[in-house]
């Protein structure tokens, strides 16, 4: 009797046992699958400050007066001694050599495919509708195809052309080596997006889209306006330009040591490069007079944590959407 007992106790735990471990795999799974939704799905916020760590990403954190007066005093300190203005020229001009150097040091593992590209910005997906138009896509700084090849990749349109030009030789050569690369639909190449007129192999008024992620903010403030003057230039009437960048008070701004800063909001890199933090009213202002016309103009405060060190990291991203009037 006791055998029979102790062998129904054995069932029972074993069953519970099966039942709790696929409760939790479930649980694990459902945490894993929201956890690696992309930025801007709105569903994963923050109400209760005890379940900060459950997952690795909140939308739409919102920061209080102490939190951002905490980051107006770092950045007050980081900015408060700057860079010369010796190397702050060698900087600026030999943009192109760090940039060399950084992708020559990284080389192609600093391919990222970004997950959350046709979430944010659902107009670089194929078309719908048959049959489908010729579409062309430029990319502003395109590095080594972290948006191009998914482009390529997800889009069997057989009238799509992708575009795409770097400051850096390296990077491109990178993005060319790349087995997802396809020659016949992308033309990609060399050109310093701050320059008065652009050489590029298409002419003004063509493209559908112009796409610029992290890219304006490694160009020196005074050059901004020109690149997006640009944009308008050789956008199609109709046509969008997608914009991702860095905002103000991002983590990264408010890490920099004093010594880096060129100008305000303006800093350089450990490698030389360069970066800016964004507002959204600057966006605004040099995007209308450049002629275009606002969609979309949002902050995206995100709060990211690494659950195993504990730590908690505030991102500040600028997403735009502006388009070029009929």
């Amino acid at each position: 009797t006791r055998t029979t007992s102790s062998s129904t106790m054995l069932g029972k735990y074993a069953l519970y046992s099966t039942l709790f471990l696929r409760r939790l795999a479930t649980k694990t799974w459902e945490h894993t699958r929201r956890r690696k939704k992309p930025a801007g799905a709105g569903d994963r916020l923050l109400t209760d400050a005890r379940e900060v760590f459950e997952f690795n990403a909140w939308d739409h954190v919102q920061w209080d007066e102490e939190q951002e007066l905490a980051a107006q005093e770092a950045v007050a300190k980081n900015s408060a001694s700057r860079v010369n203005e010796q190397d702050k020229d060698r900087f600026q001009t030999e943009a192109p050599k760090f940039w060399d150097s950084f992708y020559g040091i990284h080389d192609n593992r600093f391919f990222k495919d970004r997950h959350w590209l046709f979430t944010e910005f659902p107009e670089l997906s194929p078309p719908e509708q048959e049959p489908q138009q010729p579409r062309s896509v430029f990319e502003l700084g395109c590095g080594v195809g972290n948006t191009i090849l998914p482009l390529l990749l997800h889009s069997s349109e057989e009238h799509l052309k992708v575009f795409g030009c770097d400051f850096s030789a390296r990077a491109i050569e990178i993005l060319q080596s790349q087995p997802q690369f396809d020659k016949k639909r992308c033309s990609v190449f060399v050109m310093d997006a701050t320059s008065e007129t652009w050489q590029v192999p298409f002419e003004e008024n063509s493209q559908d889209i112009i796409v610029m992620i992290f890219v304006l903010s490694a160009i020196e403030p005074g050059k901004m306006q020109r690149v997006l003057d640009n944009c308008y230039r050789y956008l199609k009437p109709g046509g969008l330009l997608l914009f991702r960048d860095y905002g103000r008070y991002d983590l990264a701004q408010l890490r920099f040591k004093s010594g880096k800063c060129l100008e305000d909001n303006f800093y350089v890199r450990g490698d030389g490069t360069m970066v800016y933090f964004f507002t959204e009213q600057e966006l605004r202002e040099m995007l209308t007079k450049a002629g275009l016309q606002e969609e979309q103009l949002i902050v995206d405060r995100r709060l990211q944590v690494n659950r195993g060190r504990g730590l908690k990291m505030y991102r500040v991203w600028i997403q735009t959407k502006f388009r070029k009037p009929l």
